[in-house]
């Protein structure tokens, strides 16, 4: 393996250990026809707010061991995230995106629960390849995801979601990050595709530490008063420097629990 597939390697674990992994973010519709779910209907200010779902429903809706075919779900500890007050960034308006990257609830949510959800490794994967590269890749071509379910009273989940919309968007050129002491340079926010609940945006997030640049994904979805956020990083892309897909078996199977 090269040096700096290693040094990227390390770099993709600092974030995982800061964040979500210790084993190892665009609207729904980018359209402008005003028919997608990507932002809030216009006449949800008209709708009763829906109600916050209690820890015990919240415990219920989130994913469980078996949920997602070929994934391997638990319930994330202390050591896969970080609290809000342990985030910033070097611009206040970033604040919002930070907390959400780092898993770190947003707001002041009724209840909450978080799973860690990995990808189980492909069959097939040539571990005895010839290539050390290629064999690192398929050895490690696995996506965890961090997946926090915020349950809020009110208008809360909304007012979460437009937070992240409006800081994605301000930032979306770039910012520096401190999450557990660790500062982390966002180099840049792209906007995704992303279908799901009532409303829905993702993003990939290019993150740059000792001059070796990594990818995350950042999905929010929204159904009545939770929010369900994703955030995603894969070792194979982290050590090449690559991209990978959204880990969307993950959102659809966490969405279809909560509808």
């Amino acid at each position: 393996m090269r040096p700096t597939a290693i040094r990227r390697t390390a770099v993709a674990a600092t974030v995982m250990s800061l964040a979500l992994l210790t084993a190892a973010c665009g609207s729904d519709s980018a359209d402008q026809d005003g028919g997608d779910k990507g932002k809030a209907d216009a006449t949800a200010s008209a709708k009763p707010a829906a109600k916050a779902l209690t820890a015990a429903e919240l415990e219920k809706a989130s994913l469980a061991q078996g949920d997602v075919k070929g994934h391997k779900v638990a319930k994330a500890g202390p050591a896969d995230t970080v609290s809000a007050g342990d985030v910033t960034a070097d611009k206040a308006a970033c604040d919002a995106f930070s907390d959400a990257l780092m898993g770190a609830k947003a707001g002041s949510p009724v209840a909450s629960t978080q799973r860690k959800v990995i990808s189980e490794p492909k069959k097939g994967a040539d571990k005895d390849s010839a290539d050390p590269e290629e064999a690192f890749k398929a050895a490690f071509d696995i996506t965890t995801t961090l997946t926090t379910l915020s349950s809020y009273e009110g208008k809360g989940a909304e007012e979460s979601v437009a937070a992240l919309r409006t800081a994605a968007t301000g930032c979306a050129s770039g910012f520096t990050m401190k999450a557990a002491g660790t500062k982390q340079k966002i180099v840049k926010i792209t906007e995704e595709q992303v279908k799901g609940g009532e409303e829905a945006a993702g993003w990939t997030v290019t993150i740059e530490s000792d001059g070796e640049k990594s990818t995350m994904k950042l999905v929010q979805v929204r159904q009545g008063a939770t929010v369900a956020s994703f955030t995603a990083l894969n070792l194979a892309a982290a050590s090449s420097g690559g991209d990978f897909e959204l880990p969307t078996a993950v959102i659809d199977a966490q969405v279809a629990k909560l509808a």
